[in-house]
């Protein structure tokens, strides 16, 4: 069992948080519907709800019944796919991590790194403008020490980045890239990549809103021409 700090949820987030109610599925035309359907149906939508809430609130802030006020379904539906808190909460976790690591197989069969790194760079930027509050709960995780997610970092974490390391070590011995240390190139990556959903409220507010398509496009260009021609591939 977990344990974690007691953290009283804040009024005005609370308040927040239920006014941020997800949007219903649009009704489809008549026609059978299986239970897994439905099931796929609610899960997502709760998934969605504890991704919010888990990052504004906390883990300790939040409550089965405010993810279920921002679904906008009655907290026993919640208990019927999800016993506890701590097993939803690691389920949004684990989520955003399975999202990330299907981000990175651009990098697999790419001939090179201007191919492998940029692709790479191009999902991870789409990612964090997407699932912005999995990032968050991602990093709010890690630094109070991965209490939930330790295992994924010793075990899925550890695997993935060794064939990664390897990956960008025979670009270098192929002369295809400056002999860079590839952990700290990874870091660097995912540092860049996660700012933009991490302090996605700094950058609006520095930017005077939200990033727009276009802002978003010369924000990939950006990152890509900064780290390609810092590790001399582009």
């Amino acid at each position: 069992m977990v344990s974690y700090q007691a953290i009283e949820p804040d009024q005005a987030v609370n308040e927040n948080l239920k006014a941020k109610r997800m949007p219903q599925p649009a009704p489809e035309p008549l026609r059978p519907i299986r239970r897994n359907e439905i099931r796929q149906q609610n899960e997502q939508l709760i998934l969605q709800a504890a991704e919010k809430v888990f990052a504004e609130a906390g883990f300790g802030g939040a409550t089965m019944q405010l993810i279920a006020d921002v679904a906008g379904l009655p907290k026993a539906n919640l208990h019927y796919y999800f016993t506890t808190k701590e097993e939803l909460y690691r389920k949004v976790v684990s989520n955003i991590f399975d999202i990330w690591l299907h981000a990175a197989e651009s990098m697999d069969n790419a001939p090179g790194p201007v191919e492998g790194i940029g692709a790479y760079i191009d999902a991870k930027m789409e990612i964090s403008r997407r699932h912005p509050d999995g990032s968050k709960v991602w990093a709010s995780e890690v630094m109070h020490g991965a209490p939930v997610i330790q295992d994924y970092l010793e075990t899925t974490l550890r695997d993935w980045t060794a064939g990664r390391v390897a990956l960008i070590q025979g670009w270098i011995d192929a002369g295809q890239m400056a002999a860079v240390n590839p952990d700290h190139l990874l870091y660097m990556l995912w540092a860049a990549t996660q700012h933009y959903a991490d302090f996605g409220h700094q950058i609006e507010t520095l930017n005077g809103g939200p990033l727009t398509d276009r802002q978003w496009a010369e924000a990939k260009d950006s990152v890509k021409a900064m780290i390609l021609r810092g590790i001399g591939a582009a």
